[in-house]
């Protein structure tokens, strides 16, 4: 059996494909760490991981704080191992859910089966809403994305509000709607920008407008588990969605405290998989938010209770040899053994940002 021998790490900037951001942050740039773990079958297992610092410190931090519990153990050992930190161990750990991506991907090369296989998945098909991310696009601009994305074939779509001035929030998915047209399903996400009061107040005067939404994403604080509980009370012609901010344990207290009607999972696969489990017995349906490079299709594919998967084409395709696809309202999960994706020969030479 393989064992895990070797790592590597390549830090990459690239220009997003539009201005980029919600209510609270705005990018025009983004900055990735690419994470290979390499095995003794010379398989090489790819996870992604949001560059916090440069190659050689983060380098430095996995060699000294994640090879020693991770070189010369088998992939399929190490993702079924439990740690449970305790005192001093207890902190941050930066490269958990690349590491678990890079390990699932080893798995699925292993065996040469694609991930959605692997997880039990027999249809790579998700259905997915376009998100465009575009809080701080002019309006006619933002429009032109949601007008691509439409002729595509998306039919769900979701929009960043939290403007100080609802009238603006307004305008603007009035404006949306338009575009997208008759029968589209339309979703907001506020990123936290409002209190619960707040939240309750907008909703309604979005619904006096015209405008039917399904879902309303984090509409306060994440942990603010009353505080959701009350919105998803009060505003019973909307669905709140939330859970992207928080953790496993900060999924179960939504559920627990009746503060999530769609709960939000991305990124640690295996996370995903244990908490979409454990909300399918609440009866909670799942979505699946932004994955780097969209390798989260597979986890998505395999979720019974899914409502969508988001589809923002942010710019990172620039990394893959094969970027995962998108057509008529689906993202189609790869065939290829692990989830897919390589490093293309055009990020490695050009940009590459140590």
């Amino acid at each position: 059996m393989s064992t895990i021998e070797g790592f590597r790490i390549t830090r990459f900037s690239f220009p997003t494909s539009r201005v980029i951001g919600d209510s609270q942050v705005r990018y025009d740039r983004m900055t990735l760490a690419a994470l290979e773990l390499e095995s003794s079958s010379s398989h090489t297992g790819l996870g992604f991981v949001f560059a916090w610092a440069g190659e050689a410190e983060l380098e430095r931090v996995f060699r000294d704080d994640v090879t020693p519990g991770l070189l010369g153990l088998s992939p399929f050992a190490a993702l079924n191992r439990i740690v449970r930190p305790r005192g001093g161990n207890l902190a941050p750990d930066p490269f958990g859910e690349s590491v678990n991506q890079a390990l699932w991907d080893l798995v699925g090369k292993e065996l040469q089966l694609p991930l959605y296989r692997l997880f039990g998945a027999t249809d790579n098909r998700v259905p997915a809403y376009s998100s465009g991310l575009e809080f701080h696009l002019p309006l006619d601009v933002a429009c032109a994305f949601y007008e691509r994305a439409r002729d595509l074939g998306f039919r769900a779509f979701k929009f960043k509000v939290g403007h100080k001035d609802v009238r603006v929030d307004i305008e603007r998915l009035q404006a949306f709607k338009d575009v997208v047209g008759p029968g589209a399903t339309l979703m907001v996400d506020a990123n936290e920008a409002w209190s619960p009061k707040e939240a309750i107040r907008r909703l309604h005067l979005y619904r006096d407008a015209g405008l039917e939404i399904y879902w309303v994403e984090d509409p306060c604080l994440r942990d603010d588990y009353t505080g959701l509980a009350r919105v998803c009370r009060e505003v019973p012609f909307t669905h709140v969605n939330s859970g992207e901010y928080l953790g496993l344990s900060g999924k179960l207290q939504l559920l627990e405290h009746d503060a999530v009607e769609v709960l939000n999972l991305h990124g640690h696969f295996s996370e995903v998989m244990t908490a979409a489990r454990i909300a399918g017995e609440s009866g909670i349906p799942v979505t699946v938010g932004n994955t780097a490079l969209e390798i989260g299709v597979h986890v998505a594919a395999a979720l019974p209770e899914l409502a969508w998967m988001e589809w923002s084409e942010v710019g990172w395709d620039v990394l893959a040899a094969e970027p995962i696809l998108a057509e008529d309202g689906h993202v189609i999960a790869p065939d290829r053994p692990g989830h897919g994706i390589s490093l293309s020969e055009y990020a490695l030479a050009e940009l590459r940002e140590p």
